[in-house]
């Protein structure tokens, strides 16, 4: 059996003490953390292939929610099962099958609408990680009401025209050694998005950074890659801040 190859070490996972709390909206259940002060601006964050709960995720929400934005992750696997680090590879391209990161629109415009009527947000932004950073993508292509995008490590999908005409400024995380993206396809996307992109846009290749590496927890991280990681969420705090 191969190893996942595009999987960061999960290893055992520290325990994390959220600051947030789980609601239900309408037929999602999603994972809110607000700041200590009211705010008419919030984001959303879609999570990896390890769903909502992992607290790697959660972590991320609770950081971003600390600068001063109502911060949610619903469970865009409606309630099915995450892919688990015991899973078998050979089987991950039917799991994808039935999790596709671009049919997220329906589940976007719920949390959208919450977040709208139920938490007073005006500006509305989106951040996400590895399956999350396709869906982002894609929901940059799709959505208005997304005054932002943050597509870390998202895998380029489908090279048609289409792709690369984002409506709202939009940033590209990517590691240098990550095994599911390779440097060629990330230039592409930086030649395309020059030639129909009409918003801000941003590319950035951090270097040694495997995929993955931007959600760790500070007790997870390695001594070198530590820098990458702090300066790759700075720069998605930064973005956001930037345009929402």
């Amino acid at each position: 059996q191969m190893a996942d190859p595009f999987l960061y070490d999960t290893g055992e996972r520290s325990h994390y003490g959220c600051l947030g709390h789980e609601v239900q909206i309408e037929y999602l259940k999603a994972y809110v953390c607000r700041p200590s002060f009211f705010t008419d601006k919030a984001v959303i964050v879609v999570h990896d292939v390890f769903g909502w709960r992992f607290p790697d995720i959660r972590y991320i929400v609770d950081l971003i929610a600390g600068h001063g934005y109502i911060t949610i992750c619903p469970d865009f696997f409606k309630g099915t099962e995450p892919w688990k680090s015991t899973d078998h590879w050979a089987d991950f391209a039917d799991w994808m099958k039935d999790h596709d990161p671009t049919k997220v629109d329906k589940e976007a415009d719920v949390v959208l609408k919450y977040l709208k009527e139920q938490c007073g947000a005006k500006k509305i932004g989106i951040a996400g990680f590895s399956w999350g950073g396709m869906a982002v993508h894609h929901l940059m292509l799709k959505n208005p009401q997304l005054t932002a995008g943050v597509s870390l490590y998202g895998r380029i999908i489908r090279d048609s025209e289409e792709r690369y005409n984002l409506l709202n400024p939009t940033f590209f995380i990517f590691g240098e050694k990550d095994h599911t993206i390779s440097l060629d396809q990330i230039f592409l996307l930086e030649e395309k998005l020059k030639q129909y992109c009409k918003v801000s846009y941003k590319i950035k290749v951090y270097p040694g950074q495997v995929h993955g590496f931007a959600q760790l927890k500070p007790e997870d991280m390695k001594p070198d890659d530590k820098p990458y990681i702090e300066e790759a969420r700075k720069d998605m705090i930064d973005w956001i801040k930037m345009f929402v």
